[in-house]
């Protein structure tokens, strides 16, 4: 009984497939521009955003110097945005607002390129390039509309940019910390500080620079030794200077007093 329910159930599924489909392919074939254009419309609405897209994309250049033409290359660019097709919507987006410079919908599709490049980004541990590009491009749009009504939405956005960037070059810092490129890290910790100096996570960087050149300084030859310890001895007392407050400042006493020592011990060898 249920077995038979449910192969009905797949004719019926199937049958109404098949008769949509067809019925998609008459409305596209027609050469009544207006039918079509209100049945574009009518596949928006109902969110069928996949027929929506074929349609417009067949009017665009019939309709192209018509007084549609606006309206349907902005919807035309919203269908890509609700497919994820984050690409497309950014390029379509970006083009409205060259096309219609003066319309009330060019600042939103500026707008919208811009966060959809951001939804494009990949995570901090993939090639940022795109992350740099949706940044740039956020901070265009922050720019051209100071007082804009999507001004804190399109800042929380550069913030989030922001912080994936200072995590794709921290752990770059780490990286090299970790793989005993101990110079390398300190260089590498002092960018991200420079890049980002109000990050929450400066006394860290900090802290890893004394580290770093501790470490740096236990694996030199001896005659370089004294002098990276006292790179240490500096780091720390930055750290102490800065970061009065910080967590690390326990942790930064036990290495400065055992860079301390060690040079007091090499100077002792010298006398």
């Amino acid at each position: 009984m249920h077995s038979r329910f449910r192969n009905l159930l797949y004719l019926f599924l199937l049958s109404f497939l098949l008769v949509a489909c067809g019925n998609f392919e008459k409305v596209r074939k027609s050469s009544d521009v207006n039918y079509k254009l209100t049945k574009a419309n009518e596949y928006f609405d109902k969110k069928d955003y996949a027929h929506a897209a074929e349609l417009y994309k067949d009017l665009l250049p019939i309709m192209k110097s018509t007084r549609n033409y606006e309206a349907l290359f902005y919807k035309y660019s919203y269908t890509f945005f609700y497919l994820k097709d984050y690409i497309e919507a950014s390029y379509y987006f970006k083009n409205f607002t060259e096309y219609f410079p003066t319309s009330k919908d060019a600042e939103e599709c500026e707008f919208m390129s811009a966060v959809c490049l951001f939804k494009y980004a990949p995570r901090y541990t993939l090639d940022q390039t795109n992350s740099i590009k949706a940044l740039e491009a956020l901070q265009a749009y922050v720019n051209r509309y100071p007082k804009s009504t999507r001004l804190k939405e399109a800042n929380d956005y550069i913030d989030q940019m922001h912080k994936k960037l200072e995590s794709k070059e921290a752990d770059a810092a780490k990286l090299y910390f970790n793989i005993g490129q101990f110079k390398a890290a300190t260089v590498a910790y002092k960018s991200v500080m420079r890049d980002y100096p109000e990050s929450p996570n400066t006394d860290l960087y900090q802290y890893m620079i004394l580290k770093a050149w501790l470490k740096y300084a236990k694996a030199s030859v001896p005659t370089k030794q004294e002098e990276r310890y006292a790179n240490a001895l500096n780091a720390f007392r930055e750290l102490k200077d800065n970061y009065p407050q910080s967590k690390y400042i326990a942790d930064g006493e036990k290495l400065n007093l055992e860079a301390s020592n060690n040079v007091k011990k090499i100077r002792d060898e010298h006398k």
